[in-house]
């Protein structure tokens, strides 16, 4: 608003001068509007417009000698609309007589109404009032000076205001470079006498409107304002601005935000800006900065300084704002948020350094830079203690919670963005985390390395301490095609498995430690998608582990002592079986899982096994084949007993049936054939073919 004051004030000092001049030459004239073409002549040859003068001109001499107008326009600048640069419908303005002759210039009061004032910008950043403040070329014909002449200093004129009011004006803002357009109306300003370089009190109000905005805002202003002759240094004191937004859009219709300025001097020759006790409130968002300096103003604006935001809930704002807050396990959660900062902002980036940022019970340090807004560069290095994301997820329970790695939950955070937002991305940082809590997973010392560029993220994640061992991993995504494209490998080693699934799950059907690895690629938006398209690798080791939930060695002995009739070995609540290592592979197409190379052996047991998983359905199709070793027999691995288990079912309630025929020997079964064999011609076929059925 700098230049737009400086010609309305330019404008206000030609009003004068006319005023001086008309003043002087009155005893010798009859009408002042015999001048008009003189007044219109002289303003073109000094800015190049034109000045239409349509009223009347009314001159007064007592008790102040004073000139009234009626209708004034300036015509635009060359390029712009063909509408006038600025309009009064009348002004008045007033001026003592004796001062004059000792060049004092004193204005009792200046008054404008219904003031129009058509600022504009074109798409290749020049403004309309560039050719108004641009400085005058010195004149080659000017004699140059000889040095050892002393030069008389001219007496200085001074200059003073009465007082200003400017009613019912606007302002339309047309920027064609950026696209935006912003009318001002219900402009109302009454100023207190003016003098440069001296404090005038301020008190100034009016209403904003956006284009394609459905709020308007009414805006006050009270300020102690300081101009010198120059009308390039300008101080603020005491300065309160209140702007209450209404429409639609705002919550209850109303949302006052003020903005208090202890003090400010902006000096347009050097420049720059100085500000001291920055206060903004906004509902219950309150930001300080003690001191703040600018550089750059005309050019570049860029500002400078500490700012401190206060305590405050995020979800009673959310509430304000009538942004409906999602279900939360924890229903404390974002009841408290705070920041410090060094901020170094421009009107397209902002640098956060010395960032210190409380977010309930987490409290994260580091910097963020964002090199532009426009394109969305982003650079960040964030250490954080202690976060709990559970507390923010909804509520879920774990049994129905589907496998998920670190890496998976990662490329569901970045899918859950909108995936215009991912491609224009230009991301690169770090996040470090001493401890992590994800879907009820526990992990410390986590490190997080993020980049993207172009639609295309990469990831590399770590925990130092993941159940007792260590994870790490790497994602690849990829948002430039019709569907993001996933590429995850990820690995664990020595994880002691259950009491992760114990946290993940609720529940452990298996103990142990385990080292395993996954290369997986997959497509697609959603869940669903990703699982139907996903292709890759698995490889996993358990050592000392226990299946739990059945004892292989148990289920082979009672059958063999169902067949020989024998009494059935004593229930054990605590069922399990012991492994001293299980290996496998398995490969991925299309979502279905194919495991064929199953081995788990200990002291007396040998078992193979295998099957599919399908993801999309998640349905089992699983056999084990376990094996239990004679430890008397004087051959080694030589089997005593035998059983096949076959599990169908879906992960979340597999269904496991026993093959009986597994159970019998070559002996055993020899006696039960003879056996049905009998049946069928004692009784009939039908029998027999039921009990040959069930020992399938």
């Amino acid at each position: 608003m700098a230049k737009p004051l400086k010609i309305i004030l330019s404008i206000i000092a030609a009003m004068v001068l006319l005023l001086i001049v008309a003043v002087f030459i009155l005893p010798f004239v009859i009408n002042p509007n015999d001048f008009k073409p003189e007044i219109i002549a002289a303003v073109k040859d000094k800015t190049g417009r034109e000045l239409a003068l349509d009223g009347e001109l009314k001159l007064s001499l007592f008790p102040w000698a004073g000139i009234s107008t009626e209708k004034i326009a300036l015509s635009n600048a060359p390029g712009f609309q063909d509408r006038p640069f600025v309009t009064i419908e009348e002004g008045n303005i007033g001026i003592r007589l004796l001062p004059l002759l000792s060049k004092k210039v004193e204005i009792s009061h200046i008054v404008l109404k219904n003031a129009l004032l058509n600022l504009a910008r074109n798409k290749q950043g020049l403004t309309n009032w560039d050719d108004l403040t641009a400085s005058a070329p010195k004149s080659s014909s000017a004699a140059v000076a000889d040095k050892t002449d002393v030069q008389p200093v001219p007496e200085r004129t001074t200059f003073s205001i009465g007082g200003m009011t400017i009613e019912n004006a606007r302002i339309n803002w047309d920027d064609l470079k950026n696209e935006k357009h912003i009318e001002i109306t219900d402009l109302n300003l009454n100023a207190d006498k003016f003098v440069f370089d001296e404090p005038a009190n301020i008190v100034a109000s009016m209403s904003a409107l956006k284009s394609g905005s459905t709020s308007s805002h009414a805006i006050k202003l009270n300020t102690e304002l300081t101009v010198n002759e120059k009308l390039d240094a300008f101080a603020l004191r005491r300065s309160d601005l209140q702007v209450t937004s209404s429409g639609e859009a705002i919550p209850s219709q109303s949302l006052t935000t003020a903005l208090v300025i202890a003090d400010a001097a902006l000096d347009l020759n050097q420049q720059t800006a100085k500000i001291h006790g920055l206060q903004l409130k906004s509902g219950d968002v309150s930001l300080a900065a003690a001191e703040m300096t600018g550089t750059s103003i005309k050019d570049k604006p860029s500002f400078q300084g500490p700012v401190t935001i206060a305590p405050f809930s995020p979800a009673k704002v959310m509430q304000q704002l009538a942004i409906t807050l999602p279900a939360m396990q924890d229903a404390n959660a974002l009841s408290k948020l705070s920041a410090q900062t060094d901020l170094t902002a421009t009107g397209d980036s902002a640098d956060l350094q010395n960032l210190t940022l409380t977010l309930d019970d987490t409290r994260i340090k580091g910097a963020i830079s964002i090199k532009s807004f426009a394109e969305s560069i982003i650079n960040f290095n964030l250490d954080i203690d202690a976060l709990d994301v559970d507390r923010y997820l909804s509520p879920r329970n774990k049994a129905s919670k589907p496998i998920a790695s670190p890496a998976v939950l990662l490329a569901g955070g970045l899918s859950a963005l909108p995936v215009e937002t991912l491609r224009k991305l230009s991301a690169d940082g770090t996040v470090t985390v001493e401890k992590l809590k994800v879907n009820d997973l526990a992990m410390q010392h986590v490190r997080i390395n993020l980049s993207s560029k172009n639609g295309v993220f990469t990831t590399q994640q770590a925990v130092q301490q993941f159940y007792q061992g260590s994870y790490s991993g790497n994602l690849h995504m990829d948002t430039r095609g019709d569907k993001p494209a996933l590429a995850i490998n990820e690995k664990i080693d020595h994880v002691q498995i259950e009491p992760l699934l114990k946290d993940y799950r609720g529940e452990a059907p298996i103990s142990g430690i385990v080292n395993a690895s996954a290369q997986l690629q997959g497509q697609g938006r959603k869940t669903k998608e990703l699982k139907t398209s996903l292709n890759g690798q698995l490889s996993f080791m358990f050592k000392d582990s226990a299946l739990k939930g059945f004892n292989l060695q148990k289920i082979i002995d009672e059958g063999k002592a169902l067949i020989k009739g024998s009494a059935l070995p004593s229930d054990n609540k605590n069922e399990q079986t012991l492994f001293s290592e299980m290996t496998g592979t398995a490969t991925i197409a299309n979502g279905l899982i194919q495991n064929n190379d199953l081995a788990a052996k200990s002291s007396k047991l040998r078992v193979d096994g295998k099957g599919n998983v399908n993801l999309n359905s998640e349905a089992v199709d699983y056999k084990i084949d376990a094996k239990l070793l004679d430890a008397n027999a004087a051959e080694p691995e030589q089997v005593k007993g035998a059983v096949a288990i076959n599990v169908a079912g879906t992960l979340d309630k597999p269904l496991y049936t026993i093959d009986l025929e597994s159970l019998l020997t070559d002996k055993n079964k020899a006696k039960v054939e003879k056996l049905i064999n009998k049946i069928d011609k004692k009784i009939g076929p039908g029998l027999g073919n039921l009990l040959k059925g069930i020992l399938k």
